[in-house]
């Protein structure tokens, strides 16, 4: 393995004793069967501000308010550097990755104009290497996307859009809304019907939607696959140990996040064709199979995204913020830093050594390995730091112990019923 600097964390992240430490990253480089994994995904804060006030905001309204020392959006300047050290990062890992996805984030990305993601995307594809794949994405809450000129520049350059939407007008408009209070709905559905247009319509990625147990479930997920996307997502909302989700009862020994994601599993599930992918569902029924995880929100998927925020600064991932102020923060910034000074920072090793960077707790679990703790942030308990189950144990393991025991009975059903075709076949030959 090539020797990598070991990056000394300095500032407000630097004075906590809490888990994971500088002995994470030791004990694995004194393992010789771990090697660092280069960074596949980027997420870009294009424009550090937003149109909308959603009162769940990670960004704004949770424990990290470092939004509040950044500039309002990302210069050229921070544009090209990022795209020197994408390419530098990607031909120094050719053979490990075939390439790397490009997320144009917020705040509200699309307030940055239709010339800055032209810009982005040129500098960015100029930069990678020839042999690799780079797939752009941005995410929006959907108000600006009845903007032509913009529509037209995602579909030029081949930037995906993800759209966030919490359900209908009843349960979009409960936490999605302006400063002045007023819903966000209409404008979101109009800027969905600009993108569902023939012209524009292979562009939607995806939809996400922060779980509210206020809304119904169901009425929910018909939302979501209404607006055509070929997938949908349903997130937890971030909390942990020392800030809890809202409505949580697992102190009580509930599962109320479990109990209205399981309603929508089943009725998804159940149709033939299924109109749109789950992908929470999905990811749970491939590690029911053997298979993998698409991302860390289950599973043992290892990490491998960093944050650019809009001054250069080098951060780990955003659902950081709700843990605590600096969280994220890594002391390094795309002018002075390859990317690869942040694969031996402990935040990074602790997630990309799968079952070591567990909980005692979990490791001794029988869904470890569909479960995977949990997404990092939920597992955040102060005093102790991230080596925690996740806030959502109960609800996870309920769950998954759903999809996986559907899933395998029906399987099992399939095997059976083949087996009896093919003796059956066997007999009527003899």
């Amino acid at each position: 393995m090539t020797e990598l600097p070991i990056v000394q964390v300095t500032g407000a992240a630097a004075g906590t004793r809490e888990w994971p430490t500088r002995d994470v990253t030791d004990e694995a480089l004194a393992d010789p069967s771990w090697r660092p994994l280069p960074f596949v995904e980027f997420a870009l804060k294009f424009h550090g501000r937003c149109n909308l006030a959603c009162d769940y905001c990670y960004m704004y309204e949770m424990a990290d308010q470092s939004w509040r020392d950044k500039p309002v959006a990302m210069s050229r300047e921070v544009i090209d550097q990022f795209a020197l050290r994408l390419g530098e990062h990607l031909r120094a890992h050719t053979g490990e990755t075939c390439g790397a996805s490009v997320r144009m984030h917020g705040g509200e990305a699309l307030l940055a104009g239709a010339d800055q993601f032209a810009y982005a995307a040129r500098a960015l594809r100029a930069a990678a290497p020839p042999e690799a794949t780079l797939r752009l994405v941005t995410t929006t809450n959907g108000i600006l996307l009845d903007d032509e000129e913009l529509l037209d520049t995602f579909r030029e350059h081949r930037i995906g859009v993800t759209v966030s939407l919490d359900g209908d007008q009843r349960g979009q408009d409960r936490h999605r809304r302006y400063a002045n209070g007023r819903g966000s709905h209409d404008l979101v559905m109009r800027g969905v019907e600009a993108l569902n247009r023939p012209a524009y319509r292979d562009l939607l990625d995806i939809v996400l939607c922060a779980i509210d147990l206020e809304n119904d479930p169901l009425a929910t997920y018909e939302a979501l696959v209404a607006t055509g996307a070929p997938a949908v997502d349903f997130l937890l909302p971030l909390g942990n140990w020392s800030s809890f989700p809202p409505g949580w009862n697992g102190a009580d020994g509930g599962t109320a996040y479990a109990d209205w994601l399981i309603p929508i599993f089943d009725h998804w599930y159940g149709t033939v064709p299924m109109p749109a992918g789950v992908r929470l569902f999905e990811n749970i029924m491939a590690l029911s199979l053997g298979g993998r995880s698409a991302n860390e929100t289950v599973g043992l998927t290892p990490f491998q995204l960093l944050v650019i925020e809009s001054d250069g600064t080098i951060e780990l991932g955003d659902a950081l913020k709700s843990a605590y102020e600096g969280a994220p923060f890594t002391g390094l910034n795309v002018f002075d830093n390859a990317l690869d000074d942040a694969r031996l920072l402990p935040g990074v090793v602790a997630r990309q050594r799968g079952v070591a960077g567990l909980s005692q707790t979990c490791v001794d679990c029988s869904i470890r390995d569909i479960c995977g703790a949990g997404e990092y942030s939920t597992r955040y308990r102060a005093g102790s730091g991230f080596l925690n189950p996740s806030v959502y144990c109960a609800d996870l393991a309920k769950l998954i112990c759903h999809i996986r025991d559907r899933v395998l009975t029906d399987v099992g059903r399939l095997k059976a019923t083949r087996a009896t075709r093919a003796t059956g076949t066997t007999a009527k030959a003899g």
